[in-house]
């Protein structure tokens, strides 16, 4: 049974603005001494008093709390309460010097003024005109998303996402979820369809309403989209929204499709050469595609200057000032490369990628043309940079993106180049490449370099492996493993995964041995030994800093070998001590390895970018992270957009290579083991690889080659586009 209380707020430990979360110190007359209150409450101040219902929970670290299930906000009962209330900042504009002069001049009647006479402020020193209509907009507001909370409480609605709607739709929120619900879950990131439809069905909405379903079909095609898919068939499309929201007429959902396409919220289009009757897209996904098919067809076809024989004469003194040289594959492609408007160099590692680029950036420079080189991530513009000896940024740097997601360099204020190189383009999604091509002169021309058996990238599309199956486009597949690449049984390994074969074992003791291969079937033992791997034994044979040169790389998150309990494990070992910042159960230590989960154009950093906390001040509750060298600050409410990163998915280390890595490989990860993912992670080691786990699910993982097929059709509309001509 739920327990009431009511209880005077006298500090805030932590608050979240995206999800209202909350922990803060309180008093109540019921309890013997402060406590604290956890639960998604919203924002308080000091001297504020909270009418709750809840229970006492115990936590293993912080002790006894109170689970808020329900708040309702009371106005302070005394002077001091009311003071101190009025001095939290709550109130745009007034802080202590003039929360005291208010409670003197009014005493307890003051908030009372506020709502109904603010006028008299003005008698206050310090309130003029302009400084009232700021009090009264803030305190206006304040009781706005007050009466929000109590609306959404009222009716049972979670109230995490209160903030967020009311910063949307302001004092209409009430009407406008009232009305239909599911548009939250169009316009706000982070209200899923589950969390509308809970208000929606609270709210009387029938469960086959239009509404109801329209929102359903674009939760499906978003989720697929996080997926990596373009589009969804009709028929699945169908059946996974009837599984989702129940039993539903198949002529109810036909009729939700046809409103959502006069909508303009989705495209309906049939796809004879892949033998799809109606293939259903989220509008912006089908324009992305069609405007990529588009403007790489438009890119090849404006003429260019023909460079062939040029390069040619060019590459002998190019591979002598290197001491090199080129085998008849890598000269062909380096060639091609440089004559084409557009081209793919793509193969495994070994086979010459990094030697042709640098062949190829030599030998455009020469010829007194301007190159832009990029890559999707830092790590990989900075490897690409020490390859050729060239500048080198990435893709969101030279496009100059801006705070609101924007970009500078785009349709209207092209590149200023001739050329533009862009490595690691297997992690190239259809959002980033439509912004590239926008920014790219038809006089340029476009290199793209990749290895096609790599992970697609995390976002939507799978644009690498659509670019070389519909052979629009010129392109080399680099296949021959050059000598010196035979000796890493890395490199060896890493073909022998791509083929679907177990890795061999290490043929040299160490330091001088690069692979490992251990053999162990029980996940904690895995979480173990990985743990004194990394702390002890790799940092004591390798001469490796285990904080910055060796990277553990997990299939999942949970379970323990998942990258949660990982880094919980390593920080353990690698930074026990040291002051520290909470976000909900996730602690930021100084030292701490972390990774930006999310790109933030403000402050100039993108996901997948791996810093390291130089700085934690508890008292001011900001976290300062090093990024390269280059500092960044984040207060309590942005520690969302990092994680720990002493251990991180396969999937966030595309695009990065390090000097050691330690893959645990499990049963326990059956849903996510595929071969592309292992030799993904066998590919981003540079001198040390260590594979720990069951031969079992290596085996599993080999076997699954066609876990990563993706529902587009950019291969298609290419063909189509090249062959009209």
């Amino acid at each position: 049974m739920a327990i009431e209380l009511s209880a005077e707020v006298q500090t805030v430990t932590f608050y979240n603005e995206g999800t209202n979360y909350l922990i803060a110190r309180v008093r109540s007359k019921d309890e013997p001494g402060p406590f604290s209150i956890v639960g998604c409450v919203g924002a308080v101040t000091p001297g504020e008093v909270l009418r709750l219902t809840g229970s006492w929970v115990t936590h293993p670290k912080y002790g006894r709390q109170f689970q808020v299930e329900t708040s309702a906000r009371e106005m302070p009962a005394t002077v001091n309460g009311i003071r101190r209330y009025l001095a939290s900042g709550m109130i745009k504009g007034v802080g202590g010097v003039l929360a005291t002069r208010m409670v003197d001049a009014f005493g307890e009647k003051v908030l009372e003024i506020l709502d109904t006479a603010p006028e008299k402020l003005l008698t206050v020193e310090g309130v003029g005109k302009k400084k009232l209509k700021e009090i009264v907009a803030s305190w206006t507001a304040q009781h706005e998303v007050r009466s929000l909370m109590l609306f959404l409480q009222t009716h049972e609605i979670a109230t995490t996402h209160a903030g967020k709607i009311f910063k949307l739709y302001g004092n209409a929120a009430e009407g406008r979820i009232r009305n239909n619900p599911y548009e939250l879950a169009y316009e706000i990131r982070g209200i899923a369809f589950k969390t509308a439809d809970a208000m929606a069905l609270r709210l009387g909405f029938a469960p086959d309403s239009p509404e109801r379903l329209q929102a359903a079909l674009v939760y499906v095609l978003f989720t697929m989209g996080d997926q990596g898919h373009l589009f969804v068939p009709r028929d699945i499309l169908f059946e996974k929204t009837a599984a989702m929201v129940g039993e539903v007429a198949p002529e109810r959902l036909d009729e939700a499709l046809a409103s959502l396409e006069a909508l303009k919220r989705v495209k309906v289009e049939a796809l004879p050469a892949q033998n799809i009757e109606s293939a259903v897209y989220l509008r912006h996904y089908y324009a992305l595609e069609t405007e990529i098919a588009r403007r790489i067809h438009e890119l090849a076809a404006h003429p260019g200057a023909d460079l062939r024989g040029k390069v040619e004469k060019l590459l002998p003194a190019l591979e002598s000032a290197a001491r090199l040289q080129l085998s008849p594959e890598q000269r062909q492609a380096a060639v091609d490369a440089c004559a084409n408007k557009v081209f793919v160099i793509t193969g495994g590692p070994g086979t010459g990628k990094t030697t042709i680029t640098r062949m190829v950036v030599s030998a455009l420079d020469k010829l007194s043309l301007k190159v832009k080189l990029a890559a999707p991530t830092g790590r990989a513009a900075k490897r690409l940079a020490e390859a050729t000896g060239c500048p080198a940024a990435t893709l969101h740097r030279l496009l100059q993106s801006t705070p609101d997601g924007a970009f500078a360099v785009c349709e209207d204020n092209k590149l200023k180049a001739d050329v533009l190189l862009v490595d690691e383009v297997s992690m190239l999604d259809a959002k980033l490449c439509a912004h590239m091509l926008r920014a790219l002169p038809f006089t340029a021309r476009l290199i793209l370099v990749g290895d096609a058996d790599q992970l697609p990238a995390v976002g939507a599309g799978n644009v690498l492996g659509d670019i070389l199956g519909s052979e629009a486009v010129g392109s080399a597949r680099l296949t021959h493993i050059f000598r010196q690449a035979q000796q890493s049984m890395i490199v060896v390994n890493a073909h022998r995964v791509n083929q679907g074969q177990l890795p061999l074992a290490a043929t040299k003791p160490p330091p001088e041995a690069d692979f490992f291969w251990v053999e162990q079937d029980d996940p904690a033992t895995v979480r173990d030994m990985i743990a004194s791997l990394v702390s002890d034994r790799i940092p004591r044979t390798y001469g490796l800093d285990p904080l910055r040169d060796v990277q553990v790389l997990s299939p999942m998150h949970k379970g323990e070998a998942g990258t949660q309990s990982l880094n919980e494990a390593l920080r353990e070992r690698l930074n026990p001590k040291g002051p520290e910042l909470l976000r909900g159960m996730v602690r930021f230590r100084q030292g701490d390895r972390v990774l930006q989960t999310k790109n933030d154009y403000e402050k100039d950093v993108f996901n997948g970018d791996l810093g390291h906390i130089v700085e934690v001040d508890t008292e001011e509750g900001e976290v300062l992270v090093s990024f390269e060298g280059r500092t960044v600050a984040y207060d309590r409410t942005e520690l969302d957009e990092l994680a720990p990163a002493y251990a991180i998915s396969i999937h966030k280390s595309q695009g990065s290579e390090y000097p050691a890595v330690v893959v645990p490989i499990l049963t326990q990860h059956y849903v996510m083991l595929r071969r592309n993912l292992i030799y993904t992670a066998l590919t981003r080691a540079k001198r040390l690889a260590v594979l720990i786990g069951s031969r079992r699910a290596m085996q599993l993982g080999l076997r699954n080659a066609g876990g990563d097929s993706r529902y587009t059709h950019l291969n298609y509309r290419l063909r189509e586009l090249f062959n009209a001509e």
